[in-house]
């Protein structure tokens, strides 16, 4: 876990400072855990097998080191990925503090820049009831600093009153996304649609080829456990408006009980499809976000 103070760093550099921290505190933790065997930097060079075409032999490589080794080339070995995060209202959840955009969006920052520097392509969309943003797939420093500009902006302010709509904004993307992809998205799951549509969308992402990583957002403490001080509380749904009082004792039991019930459907209908489901805490889960995004990778490879 990061004993960085994100907000200080952020402010003191920007979101590229707190990414590139993330990512080195990430990769030092890397390398004492059962997964330092994933690369975190992608290799130029391939060794020779025989029988392959000599065409790419690095002669350079082989009058240095005495073995033989065939460059890589970028349609080969890089990866296209569309980092989708959720920017309705619920995102904005818990405030202030450790809300579920911050962590998304922090997220996210460190993985477009782990992706650009294993030369990988990074891009990014943006979405409540609609396609807000859409950026191309690249891999160059200045379309990342793109991304932290973007990124950066959705922290500032929560928006106004809307839906979400996932499965909408999802089918969307995968008739835009024009080659084979790894989709990464961040969302909380409270959408306006049912969840059969979602999965629908989600299906259709898998239908054209694309790999997909889904982390559901949530602050689990409140929103999983449910733990509230016992005493009347006003709970308003920050994308409907709607407004309840009521005890959360009164109703936490079956509450924790139904939302299991989801949960496990959502995490069964995700398995079907061959999606990476990972549930998230929007206080602590940064590095289970990259960790995830590198298994995946090394299955891609």
């Amino acid at each position: 876990m990061l004993t960085l103070d994100f907000e200080e760093v952020r402010r003191a550099g920007g979101l590229e400072l707190l990414a590139r921290q993330m990512v080195e505190g990430f990769i030092t933790g890397l390398h004492k855990s059962p997964y330092h065997g994933f690369s975190v930097e992608f290799a130029e060079h391939r060794l020779y097998n025989e029988g392959q075409s000599t065409r790419h032999i690095d002669w350079k490589v082989f009058a240095r080191t005495d073995r033989l080794y065939t460059k890589q080339y970028e349609e080969e070995t890089n990866l296209r990925c569309l980092i989708a995060i959720d920017c309705s209202p619920s995102m904005y959840y818990p405030q202030p503090g450790n809300n579920k955009i911050r962590f998304s969006v922090y997220a996210a920052a460190a993985l477009a820049y782990l992706l650009t520097h294993q030369r990988d392509a990074a891009g990014l969309a943006l979405f409540s009831d609609q396609l807000e943003e859409l950026t191309p797939v690249k891999s160059t420093p200045a379309h990342l600093d793109k991304l932290f500009k973007l990124l950066d902006q959705k922290l500032k302010n929560v928006p106004p009153t809307k839906s979400t709509r996932i499965a909408e904004v999802l089918h969307t993307l995968a008739e835009k996304i024009n080659k084979r992809s790894l989709v990464i998205i961040f969302t909380d799951m409270f959408e306006g649609e049912s969840s059969e549509e979602v999965f629908k969308a989600l299906q259709h992402l898998k239908h054209n080829k694309h790999e997909v990583l889904l982390f559901h957002i949530t602050d689990h403490e409140t929103e999983l456990a449910f733990n509230f001080d016992e005493r009347p509380y006003e709970f308003i749904d920050l994308e409907s408006g709607e407004k309840l009082k009521l005890n959360p004792a009164e109703i936490k039991e079956k509450f924790i009980s139904q939302l299991r019930i989801l949960n496990s459907e959502i995490k069964m209908k995700c398995n079907q499809l061959k999606i990476d489901f990972i549930s998230a805490n929007a206080r602590t889960d940064y590095f289970e976000v990259l960790q995830a995004y590198l298994i995946k990778r090394a299955k891609m490879r």
